[in-house]
């Protein structure tokens, strides 16, 4: 017997440093990231499990009807995050075309765009100086 192929909707989220490839498909409610499940990879933080849940919750879907794969690099967790609750919600709307304006109007579409400077030479950050003397 052949094996049945699953139908996945792709899509790409960033966030400053940090690169989430986000799998949207039909399933269980499972939610996995980089291999582990999100609650594990994200076990320091109920609030940044939440995060991930947004996009469902604007939707009012349940959570239970699909299964989500993640891979993100880059970045630390809060940025990751982000990146992957990105990836979600364009995947979901790769889905289904409807969604789009929902998701803008809970403000979860748009890239924040905010990148950290880059440290200037004869500085010691990207805008700190070198403490000024007068005498």
């Amino acid at each position: 017997m052949a094996e049945a192929k699953s139908h996945y909707y792709y899509a790409l989220g960033r966030r400053k440093s940090a690169t989430a490839r986000v799998r949207v498909m039909s399933g269980k409610g499972n939610i996995v990231i980089n291999d582990k499940p999100a609650s594990e990879y994200l076990a320091d933080s109920k609030a940044l499990l939440s995060e991930v849940h947004k996009p469902f919750a604007a939707l009012e879907l349940p959570l239970k009807d699909f299964d989500v794969t993640v891979v993100v690099t880059g970045g630390g967790h809060a940025g990751q995050v982000d990146a992957i609750r990105l990836g979600i919600a364009k995947a979901l709307v790769e889905k289904d075309e409807n969604y789009k304006s929902t998701l803008r109007r809970a403000e979860l579409l748009g890239r924040d765009s905010r990148e950290r400077e880059r440290k200037k030479f004869g500085l010691k950050g990207a805008r700190k100086q070198r403490q000024f003397t007068k005498r």
